[in-house]
């Protein structure tokens, strides 16, 4: 198999969290045979920086022309301004949008070994769940008007719309994974007050009845964040529209102790996909070896899984993440005192372990 990978390391801690996750896919290469090639391109602030897009046309071609894309993170408090025309985030919600990626897949399992979780021991085990999160509609991808009121107050409008056809092929994905999982699907809405949630519910049952194998339920958002907090064991695939998904993603990561453990795949109608870590460009910390790669790292795993079909190795890199941290292996953010590059080192030494015993 040869396959090329694009690379877009972004803003922030992106490089150094990207790097380690390269070094993981070549240690499979030089095991397995396999041949992977890397790209490296521009996105987001760095983007911005140095050709004045976020997205620059050179970036979207490499993409479309790769099997699959390994992204950092954008954004930070040097492009932060609200009233900037121009900001990061616009690279990576273009690329999603330009490349038809609308099913964002966020797993939420704590690991063994990390146990920086606030949460009691007892409502985190058993916890395996799957958040589906659509990807490419609602408020983010709204008609956001700015005005002045004839008093001149300042006010601004963001609209929720979603098709029914949008909503359709993202529950559908939920339902297709639940099938082989533990046949269950939550999905959350706000259909007590939003009409789009209503349609929402609507297109779910309709969807559910394709998939008689498969329990559905509905819950509001708002329960929907409790239960996370306090039963989240009781889920199995959640299924959500965009912002409700990004906010419950990121409060789900509780589960697992931080957000540098956490890796997600956006995928469309066939095998390309967009991975990367749920964290973002933490400025705070870039450029100081502090980052935890772990959500990188795993990034690299669904990559191997979802676009190019090599599950066995998926589950090395899963298993070697897993050793590394049954062993003591800990950045700053777990509590221990490893580099970027040592938690790397520590990961990369385990998969040699395996690959040597398979």
């Amino acid at each position: 198999m040869n396959a090329t990978i694009v690379l877009l390391p972004g803003d922030g801690i992106g490089p150094e969290v990207i790097e380690e996750a390269r070094q993981v896919i070549e240690a499979i290469s030089l095991e397995s045979g396999y041949s992977f090639s890397f790209e490296t391109h521009l996105i987001g602030g760095a983007a911005i920086d140095q050709v004045g897009d976020p997205l620059p046309q050179e970036t979207l071609d490499a993409c479309r022309s790769a099997e699959a894309v390994l992204l950092g993170a954008v954004g930070g408090p040097k492009w932060s301004d609200p009233r900037a025309t121009i900001r990061p985030e616009q690279g990576l919600l273009g690329l999603r949008r330009e490349l038809g990626l609308y099913a964002n897949l966020r797993p939420i399992r704590p690991l063994p070994g990390a146990t920086a979780s606030p949460l009691r021991a007892e409502i985190i085990e058993g916890v395996d769940l799957l958040i589906v999160r659509e990807l490419t509609g609602g408020l983010y991808y709204g008609e956001p008007r700015y005005t002045l009121t004839t008093d001149g107050r300042r006010r601004a409008v963001d609209t929720l719309a979603y098709d029914e056809d949008e909503i359709r092929r993202i529950l559908k994905k939920a339902f297709e994974l639940a099938v082989i999982r533990r046949k269950k699907v939550t999905s959350v809405d706000k259909a007590n007050v939003l009409e789009s949630s209503r349609l929402w519910r609507q297109v779910a049952e309709e969807v559910g009845a394709d998939f008689p194998e498969v329990t559905l339920e509905h819950q509001l958002v708002d329960s929907a964040a409790a239960r996370l907090m306090t039963a989240p064991a009781s889920f199995d695939v959640l299924v959500t529209e965009n912002m409700f998904g990004d906010i419950l993603s990121d409060e789900a990561s509780v589960i697992c102790g931080s957000l540098g453990l956490l890796p997600s795949a956006s995928l469309g109608g066939g095998s390309f996909g967009l991975y990367e870590p749920v964290h973002g460009s933490a400025p705070d910390i870039a450029g100081r070896g502090l980052a935890d790669p772990i959500g990188a790292i795993l990034s690299a795993a669904l990559l191997l899984r979802h676009s190019l079909g090599l599950e066995a190795e998926a589950r090395a890199i899963e298993d070697a993440v897993e050793a590394a941290l049954s062993n003591g292996a800990r950045t700053a953010d777990l509590g221990g005192s490893l580099s970027t590059a040592g938690m790397g080192q520590a990961i990369r030494a385990e998969l040699r372990r395996i690959e040597e015993t398979a």
